[in-house]
């Protein structure tokens, strides 16, 4: 048994046969977690993954003959492709993405895209499609399946509905301004409740000041760029979401990955980043940001937050926290990972997170100095250009954000966030007692299924439709290869007897691995494969 954390106590086995590390900060013995942190990562079992390897060389050996048949005219192709006099041209699309798409992904592609036509509450309506040639094309047979219980939305706490306090505040504001302002900000665009949204948003994070933005993605994508360029440093985590991805690019910055959550892998780098300094001059770095978000939605997992502001300080870097899955979702106020660690919200430099989850509307923010907002103002992309967001979509979020905080004279955004930890906790324990792989961490409401095979991707999304269940399923290559899954996002609007209709077996028709077993010994962490089970882990000795 290997731990990679330094400082770390023996371990001692407890009755119930798991094992719990318990580290300290040095000779203080003040870690700097204050609260148990459990996640596990269980490696894709060996013959499971061979079996899985098969499944995609069979369906790969199947498509080529397909396209064997296709040249010669046996088989329709149903995919846009070049015309016989462009064949000289530069081809539109790389090969290997073109042969992806027509012989593996639509064979499945009825698991995706399923029109709604309703609020995505609790349950939802979904418009009934058939497919006549295996997916290439749908037909809508006029019909509407009705009450399928939503397990895909990120409708954390349950805002996303179309009657209540919030929605009726949606709607005078409408009357008022209209549903939209066609300006940007900078010109004819800024509005009263702008102002109002932008400041309820800094007193709800806790800092001085704050902006938002018409789109979650561009809030990332166009404001990285803005913060850094070119001779600075940016450390991004291995499993960051494309818009972070995309931001980093396009800034022009120097962009090293680091192991997800892997404190041992961001440390070295950012050693290294010091004593090098940049290629070939070995000049200091102008700035060094770390790029994380606070709950990774493919993975389940929880930013170590309070290790990476340790060695954020240690080494003098900038800390970037995307916490569009975590904001309204974790802490007991709500106020995101930030507040689910105790922490003090300056010890962040940029909070970002969106509007589009918990909020049940749309658009992002960030949150900082006030400085930081006055430069942003000035030099991003999507500040000085975007159209404003529109009025009831403002005004959605204005009535939300109250709720959670208790501002509107009720505990009903307090009671969702309660309500949601618990359908969170006791989802993921019957999960685990069935059997199922599951990943992340225990109060992460993003929850991993693993399903690994191909043919499983499918058929189970089909399976559960046909049990008035909806969820999402994904595969390579939003995943790595052996390591497809459903993902299943809870809401505080579920109720118990949804969550047990999910997890009835007779109901769910698909049986795990393996029969139910106590939890093993040890489990393995994706971050430098180690066991899982910490009371107050720790990194570093001596002072921060």
């Amino acid at each position: 048994m290997r731990v990679k954390y330094m400082y770390a106590k023996k371990c001692h086995d407890r009755p119930d046969g798991n094992c719990q590390f318990v580290a300290c900060n040095g000779s203080s013995g003040l870690g700097l977690y204050s609260r148990p942190f459990i996640e596990s990562f269980e490696e894709t079992p060996m013959l499971v993954a061979v079996l899985t390897y098969m499944g995609y060389g069979i369906l790969t050996i199947f498509g080529y003959l397909r396209d064997f048949l296709r040249d010669w005219k046996i088989e329709r192709c149903h995919i846009a492709r070049e015309r016989e006099e462009q064949r000289d041209f530069v081809p539109l699309y790389q090969d290997f993405e073109n042969f992806y798409t027509r012989n593996l992904y639509m064979r499945i592609r009825d698991s995706w895209n399923r029109p709604i036509c309703s609020v995505p509450g609790a349950k939802m309506d979904l418009v009934e499609r058939v497919s006549p040639d295996y997916n290439w094309t749908f037909d809508y047979t006029g019909k509407v399946v009705e009450g399928v219980i939503n397990m895909g939305s990120y409708n954390y706490l349950g805002f996303a509905e179309n009657t209540g306090y919030c929605a009726d505040a949606s709607a005078e504001v409408t009357m008022k301004y209209g549903v939209g302002v066609a300006s940007t900000r900078q010109e004819m665009g800024n509005l009263d409740r702008h102002e109002e949204m932008e400041e309820l948003v800094a007193k709800f994070l806790g800092v001085e000041s704050a902006m938002a933005f018409g789109m979650g993605f561009a809030t990332n994508s166009m404001n990285i760029p803005a913060l850094t360029g070119k001779g600075c440093l940016i450390l991004s985590d291995e499993l960051n979401h494309a818009s972070l991805v995309l931001g980093a690019r396009l800034s022009g910055s120097t962009i090293r990955v680091f192991k997800h959550n892997n404190m041992q892998s961001l440390e070295k780098m950012l050693r290294d980043a010091i004593v090098h300094g940049q290629p070939r001059t070995h000049r200091p770095w102008k700035k060094i940001l770390i790029l994380v978000e606070g709950i990774y939605s493919m993975e389940g997992s929880i930013v170590r937050l309070p290790e990476v502001i340790a060695l954020k300080k240690r080494y003098r870097a900038y800390l970037y926290l995307d916490e569009a899955h975590s904001i309204g979702a974790l802490g007991p106020g709500g106020r995101g990972v930030v507040d689910y660690f105790g922490l003090d919200p300056r010890d962040v430099d940029v909070m970002m997170g969106t509007f589009t989850k918990s909020f049940g509307a749309a658009g992002g923010y960030i949150g900082g100095r006030k400085e930081l907002m006055e430069y942003l103002r000035s030099h991003s992309h999507s500040a000085v250009y975007a159209a404003s967001m529109s009025p009831p979509v403002v005004e959605q979020i204005i009535a939300s954000m109250k709720c959670i905080m208790g501002e509107d004279g009720t505990t009903l955004g307090r009671d969702r966030v309660q309500q949601l930890a618990e359908n969170t906790l006791y989802f993921r324990r019957k999960l685990t007692e069935m059997g199922f792989i599951i990943y992340g961490n225990n109060d992460s409401p993003v929850v991993p299924m693993m399903l690994y095979m191909p043919a499983k991707i499918g058929a189970f999304g089909r399976e559960m439709l046909k049990r008035n269940i909806g969820v999402v399923v994904v595969g390579f290559p939003a995943t790595p290869i052996i390591e497809s899954r459903a993902r299943f996002c809870i809401s505080a609007a579920h109720t118990k007897d949804m969550l047990d209709t999910v997890t009835i077996p007779p109901m769910l028709g698909l049986y795990p691995l393996s029969p139910p077993s106590p939890p093993p010994r040890t489990q393995t962490s994706r971050a430098g494969r180690y066991t899982v089970f910490y009371d107050i882990p720790v990194l570093m000795q001596g002072p921060v």
